[in-house]
């Protein structure tokens, strides 16, 4: 066989000598987005990015073994072996500078498999192989294609104007190079290396990886920033057409050179200081490193994540410049590319386009993104599928909105990670509507850099609130009567409560004063298809901007940050204040109107287990709902003003419990970076560290025993796209808590948990039967 018949992929067949092309192009486009990095040029003598090219051109140079060869044919099943430590041997002879040549054969080695750990480890399998052992493992390799590809793999890097010196040696022995410089690499990861040096390795593992990756979807990445120079005189322009301009805050907010702590009510643009912020940092770090820097904006709900990527997408006049990066980008963009009137030909087709352009976002394509932390966050779990995240997070811009939504130890975890895109060049931002003193703090502690505080005035403005407080619970019949007379007399009102049984409860006794029409049940236990449709209705029926129209919704913590939605009064149970002041702020969202009445009920309390800790309505700890709820009380029919609020919180804070939830969160960010964000071994497996942090990020999904058949019915619809008939099926899941796993049965044939209970698609789930029934209380769930 010759060269030019060699393969890198079987299906589609893709050449070699194609693939390791388009990998260096990766590589190149992947340097000029990221741009120089200051600690990877100190850490590696400035040859990051020239051994990131060299590794992405060499990567896959060992693939050209007849085993190898007849595997992608179809000749045999598996080769058995590891086609990345033959890369290895085109290495000595292409690179003179031995420094770059051992940065070069890491990126090589790694780029599939860690190189220590128990499961497919390198070292395992190669690890101290005599040499005999190891040409026998590796041979046959075509000696006449070898000395080939060395002289295209000369050429190519020197065309590219990569720092090659090609070997004048009459014979090439590629296995016997790939030995020795392997037994090399591992000698050089072996033992514990300074931060900065594991790090530096890490992310060119990832570059490595993400080039590949991008090569073989033969996929782009964009190398613009639509959140440029040009945003202020776009946003303005949009602004005076409605008779607005910049406020105060937001022009303030774009003048900052750095971290920004951005301290504005809710109605007083506080995503557009943010993202004027952004620009302005883009435009700072492209000057500094020659860069593209890309921006993520982060949000802890998938609803509000969804709304901010519609927004940002209109702001910039392309939706299709804005990555959603969450566990379920894929059903978002299915959800925004079909119409209910559709049929399941076209149901099919948006499957198809929702999985590819989810899969691009996946492979980093947008510079301008909106998602969770948690996914940015995975790429502390370095290692081949992890470590392309950290990479691309380098010389980024970070928005972090609504961070008071987080508990204590995943706030931990995001301040920590905000270090580290610091000391990658990064620069961040909180937005907060009210940003109590105590987060203040501890955003300023984790970071080296002085973070900027902006504050909007609330000087001159309308005060959006009537405070009221009761004394009896929300569901209890009095109160019920209370707001059965809001709804009679035409208004829309929305009741909070804190469990999905309380919320079912409240809808149940009060949707029949206004009728199935105009009355809406929220929570988190509905099918994700059910779920969709309930959102969009909420919001044509409540839109900020819109009609006023009498109505009712029942929701529970959902409603909080999730939708842009704007009510005449609001009953609501007890809470956190920070959890309270999200859900008045879904009242007199503008201050289009006097002041509309916000009305809090008391929570009861009680212990979740015998003799444990008592939470209220089994959801919150019961001290800063107390705390909150006595200030409340002294302010009882007073207008809410937004500085008092911030005040209110801050005495929350000033509390022995704000301290110890203060303490708490610098020691989660401690347990982070340790567990985390230290990379003495870089190249050491991180499956355990990956089987903790799913267990803290992520819940689990369950389909209704009803619904078991349809979904496998709909897994099957797409033929020759199992992506796409997976993503129609999703439409049945239920997200559950990690902890409700035993409420259901685990179908193996699937690999699904199935789950038996009463469903409704106006009130959600209902009753669990079965076995689990025993061990479950309605108020459990969230």
């Amino acid at each position: 066989m010759e060269l030019r018949e060699m393969l890198a992929k079987s299906a589609p067949k893709e050449k070699l000598t194609a693939h390791l092309a388009a990998t260096l192009a990766g590589a190149v486009v992947l340097r000029r987005r990221v741009g120089k990095v200051a600690l990877l040029e100190r850490a590696t003598s400035g040859l990051f990015w020239p051994a990131a090219c060299l590794a992405g051109l060499c990567h896959d140079a060992g693939k050209i073994p007849d085993g190898f060869q007849a595997m992608l044919r179809g000749a045999v099943r598996s080769w058995g072996e590891r086609h990345e430590v033959v890369s290895l041997g085109f290495l000595p002879g292409l690179i003179g500078d031995e420094s770059l040549l051992r940065w070069v054969a890491t990126g090589v080695a790694t780029h599939h498999r860690s190189l220590e750990g128990e499961r497919g480890s390198l070292t395992l399998a190669y690890g101290g192989v005599t040499e005999e052992e190891w040409r026998e493992r590796l041979q046959p390799l075509p000696g006449d294609v070898a000395a080939e590809l060395a002289d295209w793999l000369a050429a190519t890097a020197s065309y590219a104007g990569l720092p090659v010196t090609p070997s004048q040696a009459e014979e090439l022995d590629v296995l016997g190079e790939a030995r020795r410089l392997f037994e090399g690499v591992r000698e050089t990861w072996e033992l514990p290396v300074a931060p900065d040096k594991g790090l530096a390795a890490v992310l060119l593992q990832g570059a490595v990886t993400l080039a590949d990756h991008v090569s073989s979807a033969h996929g782009t990445l964009h190398v613009g920033q639509p959140l440029d120079g040009e945003f202020r005189p776009t946003l303005e322009k949009t602004f005076a057409a409605k008779g607005r301009n910049l406020r105060p805050h937001q022009t303030e907010a774009a003048a900052v050179d750095g971290h920004l702590l951005l301290r504005a009510p809710t109605g007083s643009g506080k995503t557009e200081a943010g993202l004027l912020w952004a620009a302005g940092q883009v435009a700072a770090i492209a000057d500094e490193t020659g860069g593209v820097p890309r921006v993520f904006y982060t949000l802890p709900y998938l609803a509000s994540i969804n709304a901010m990527s519609e927004r940002l997408g209109a702001l910039l006049g392309d939706r299709t410049l804005v990555g959603v990066i969450h566990s379920r980008a894929a059903s978002y963009h299915l959800a925004a590319a079909i119409c209910p009137e559709d049929g399941e030909d076209e149901h099919v087709e948006a499957a198809r386009k929702a999985v590819s352009r989810a899969a691009a976002t996946r492979l980093f394509r947008e510079t301008v993104r909106v998602g969770t932390p948690y996914q940015i966050l995975r790429g502390a779990l370095a290692g081949p599928a992890h470590s392309g995240t950290l990479i691309d997070a380098a010389n980024s811009v970070f928005v972090l909105d609504e961070l008071h939504a987080y508990d204590p130890q995943r706030l931990g975890y995001i301040l920590a990670t905000a270090g580290l895109w610091e000391r990658l060049g990064g620069r961040v931002a909180v937005l907060s509507a009210t940003l109590p003193d105590a987060l203040e703090r501890l955003f300023r502690e984790v970071l080296d850099q002085d973070a900027h505080l902006v504050e909007a005035s609330t000087a001159g403005t309308r005060l959006r609130h009537r405070l009221a407080t009761r004394g009896r619970h929300l569901t209890d019949p009095e109160s019920v009567e209370e707001i059965k007379g809001r709804l009679a007399s035409g208004e829309s009102v929305l009741v909070v409560a804190n469990n999905v049984a309380d919320a079912q409860h409240l809808f149940a006794e009060l949707a029949p004063e206004v009728g199935d029409e105009t009355a809406f049940l929220l929570h988190s236990r509905f099918r994700r298809m059910d779920r969709s449709a309930l959102e969009r209705a909420i919001g044509e029926r409540f839109g900020v901007g819109g009609p006023r129209r009498p109505g009712l919704v029942a929701a529970t913590q959902v409603v909080e940050v999730s939708l842009d939605v704007d009510f005449d009064c609001l009953f609501t149970s007890a809470a956190p204040l920070e959890a309270l002041l999200q859900r008045f702020g879904r009242v007199n969202r503008v201050a289009a109107r006097p002041p509309a009445d916000v009305v809090v009920h008391p929570a009861t309390f009680a212990a979740r287990r015998k003799g444990g800790e008592e939470f209220a309505d089994g959801v919150y700890p019961r001290f800063p709902v107390e705390a909150g709820w006595e200030i409340l009380s002294r302010h009882d029919g007073e207008e809410v003003d937004e500085a008092h609020a911030r005040m209110w919180l801050d005495e929350v804070y000033g509390t022995a419990w704000g301290r110890d939830w203060y303490d708490e969160v610098l020691e989660h960010r401690t347990d982070f970076t340790e567990a985390f964000l230290g990379f003495a071994y870089p190249f050491v497996s991180r499956d355990e560290l990956t089987e903790r942090f799913d267990a803290m990020f992520d819940g689990t999904e369950a389909v209704l025993a009803q619904d078991r058949d349809a979904y496998e019915a709909d897994l099957n619809r797409v033929s020759g796209d199992a992506a796409a008939g997976r993503l129609l099926a999703e439409r049945y899941l239920i997200p559950m808590p990690h902890w409700a796993a035993p409420l259901t049965s685990w179908e193996r044939k699937l690999r699904l948990r199935v789950v038996n209970a009463d469903y409704d698609e106006r009130l959600g789930l209902g009753e669990i039967h079965g076995p689990a029934a025993q061990v479950y209380q309605a108020g459990e769930v969230l």
